[in-house]
């Protein structure tokens, strides 16, 4: 199993654009945080779904990994209802 050192070397191993492999993993750190909470505060997808707007069919998907069809914005959204603020470091590749 090989290992790569950050989303650009993965995304072009697997014949993504660079783009797409820094807006996966995006994604999923935002995922794994709102997966960390969900558990922490003892949560369902539909109470989660009920804090945020977000359908409870969504939530589970995103639990469950899938993310072709998820939104940074629902992400963020789901998010912002669990108390969360984001604060963005953006650098010059």
């Amino acid at each position: 199993m090989k290992k790569y050192k950050n989303a650009k070397e993965l995304a072009l191993a697997i014949g993504l654009s660079e783009e797409r492999g820094q807006l996966a993993e995006l994604k999923a750190k935002l995922t794994k945080e709102i997966i960390l909470t969900l558990k922490h505060q003892n949560l369902t997808h539909q109470e989660l779904s009920n804090l945020s707007g977000v359908p409870r069919s969504a939530i589970t998907g995103i639990i469950n990994g899938s993310l072709q069809k998820v939104t940074i914005d629902r992400l963020v959204r789901i998010l912002f209802s669990l108390g969360y603020i984001i604060d963005m470091k953006l650098k010059v590749a």
